[in-house]
């Protein structure tokens, strides 16, 4: 990443641009107890700097930001009597709608975290765009378009002359988020609020929109508020870092220090749950894992510090030598692709067509109980190709070759049998839960469809243990996925998919919206599947460190051909692509892992 001039230090600084004091915010129900979501929580964000909130889902960060843009639901949301959030010494709380017409947008922009429920479908994006523009700065039709053109190109879009007019349901999911992006910086505000900007971004575009905030920030003296789950982003962006957990500050400080010597065993624990060359084959600890040992420690009196430590070093390396990698059951390949094509027809008019090939000549086998992993940057047909493999797109040529039988020469009735041995966990779990569904009805379902279990008791005792090896309390049996997180979402939609016991599962960024605990412990639960029942797992991701850690074989994908396959470690130590190279080269930095 580009290096980013040194802020001026604090004391050079007169005022600070917001400050949010002992903010508290419940949510008040008719029905239930009030839930309180963050509770006396300060922290400041001065000029020119990047303050980061970090934290697992559910901690309070995405409330915290909702509440400081004025966007609580007013029907449910109470803020606390004594809390105050000032933007340039001026209180934003009580604020009539037509004063906050005239701050969001121009002063404070915000990038939302899921770009499907906050672009309209209806309308191309470069309308939108435009619309933005047209409103905010009083600019023609025709400027707005052009500088829309410009903020996408601005953001990594290819070809924007084209796609300034596509609909968002024409652009991949990195491409929306990039989207929304180019939307929250059109006015130029002076504070952005970036709430999980890059969670849908492939490395190098991640690196091209970390590189731009940074440079847009320094040029335009912009303040921004950047909420992440990936500490790894948090060391390259930020000044300062705010940690919260369960709607409380733990631990605020200057990213440089709070990463060297953290002191909350939370902080600890979030810089030491993320997959790592050294972790290679070993179990990955969750929070829970380092809190209880924390826990375990401070209960011991007459213990020294020194011997505390050893202990808990000891049960961590106990867990982490718990499981081993899983081998192959058999010689013969479960699924094998040949020579996998698709191109996808559109209408370019009454004379000519703008064809388009999204796969081309991908081949690779995928032997019982084994991972591979398919990895690139967003467009480059990951997705498309595990969509081929469950015939959810029409492959124009190729094979599909399970347990030896070619799935795209089957019927829609042949392949009715197939469906509960291939699953799916798609990349965007807004979209892929029915709203009006409870999660009990989610995941019963698939059992109900395809004749498994005995009625309904035995639906609520599978879903209750699907629950409990996903994470999930045993309360969310009763409610709807808008009750949820993204990664809360996520996570239902993976035990959705393991409803079935099926043999292959494609996991389309399945892990990409969760913070690193709950990824440590879905990794974790994918592991151990795969080694008690034999899974195969095609693992579709633009993480490279959590591709490697669950990939046995490695397929790198550019432009919907396969640059590089092999040995997952073997690709990782020495890429020969070019294209591998460069990826390899934008992973984010994570500081050096916290020993206890």
């Amino acid at each position: 990443m580009a290096s980013r001039r040194t802020p001026p230090p604090l004391a050079q600084i007169s005022d600070n641009l917001l400050e949010v004091k002992n903010l508290t915010v419940d949510f008040i129900s008719a029905s239930k107890a009030p839930v309180r979501a963050v509770e006396s929580v300060s922290f400041v964000i001065p000029r020119e700097r990047t303050v980061a909130l970090v934290g697992e889902s559910g901690s309070g960060k995405s409330v915290s930001a909702l509440a400081i843009m004025g966007l609580l639901p007013p029907q449910n949301a109470k803020v606390g009597l004594h809390s105050r959030i000032e933007y340039d010494n001026r209180s934003l709380l009580n604020l009539s709608r037509a004063d906050w017409q005239l701050i969001r947008g121009s002063r404070i922009a915000m990038i939302f975290q899921d770009p499907m429920t906050s672009l309209n479908p209806v309308y191309t994006v470069g309308y939108q765009l435009a619309e933005m523009l047209r409103i905010h700065k009083n600019i023609s039709h025709k400027e707005a378009k052009a500088r829309a053109c410009d903020l996408l190109a601005e953001v990594g879009i290819p070809e924007p002359q084209r796609r300034v007019n596509a609909y968002p349901h024409e652009l991949s999911g990195g491409q929306q988020q990039r989207v929304m992006i180019a939307m929250a910086l059109a006015c130029e505000p002076e504070l952005l609020i970036a709430d999980e900007p890059t969670t849908a971004l492939d490395v190098t575009v991640q690196r091209q929109i970390l590189m731009l905030l940074a440079e847009l920030r320094e040029r335009r003296r912009m303040a921004m508020l950047f909420i992440t789950h990936d500490l790894g982003l948090v060391s390259e962006v930020a000044d300062h870092a705010v940690v919260m957990r369960k709607g409380t500050v733990r631990e605020a400080g200057p990213v440089r220090t709070l990463f060297a010597n953290p002191q909350d065993p939370y902080t600890k624990a979030l810089l030491s749950c993320r997959p790592s060359p050294d972790r290679q084959g070993k179990r990955l600890l969750t929070i829970d894992d380092w809190m209880n040992a924390n826990s375990e420690t401070t209960e011991t009196q007459n213990v020294s510090a020194t011997d505390n430590a050893s202990e808990v070093a000891t049960d961590i390396a106990a867990m982490q030598n718990a499981s081993a990698t899983s081998e192959a059951t058999g010689q013969q390949p479960l699924l094998e692709v040949q020579g996998l094509r698709k191109m996808f027809k559109r209408s370019g008019g009454w004379f000519k067509s703008d064809d388009f090939v999204a796969v081309e000549n991908v081949s690779f086998k995928l032997m019982r109980g084994q991972t591979v992993g398919l990895v690139g940057e967003s467009g480059s047909g990951k997705t498309t190709v595990g969509l081929c493999l469950l015939k959810l797109h029409e492959a124009t040529a190729g094979k599909v070759l399970f347990d030896g039988k070619n799935l795209l020469e089957m019927t829609n009735s042949q392949f009715a049998a197939y469906k509960r041995r291939l699953q799916i966990v798609f990349q965007n779990p807004y979209a892929s839960l029915n709203p009006r569904f409870t999660v009990g009805e989610i995941l019963s379902e698939p059992m109900m469809l395809h004749g498994i279990g005995s009625g309904h008791a035995d639906w609520e005792k599978r879903s209750l243990a699907l629950l409990d090896k996903v994470g999930m309390p045993a309360s969310a049996l009763k409610r709807y996925p808008f009750e949820f997180s993204g990664g809360q979402r996520q996570r239902i939609a993976i035990a959705r998919s393991l409803s079935l016991s099926p043999e292959v599962v494609v996991l389309d960024e399945a892990v990409s919206a969760l913070d690193v605990s709950v990824q440590a412990q879905v990794l974790n639960l994918l592991k151990d599947l795969q080694k008690e029942l034999g899974l195969s797992y095609l693992f579709i991701s633009h993480d490279l460190e959590v591709v490697r850690y669950m990939s046995d074989t490695l397929l790198v994908m550019n432009k919907g051909q396969v640059v590089e396959q092999g040995n997952a470690a073997d690709i990782y130590a020495k890429p020969q692509h070019t294209y591998t190279q460069t990826l390899l080269a934008a992973v984010p930095k994570m500081p050096e892992a916290i020993a206890l």
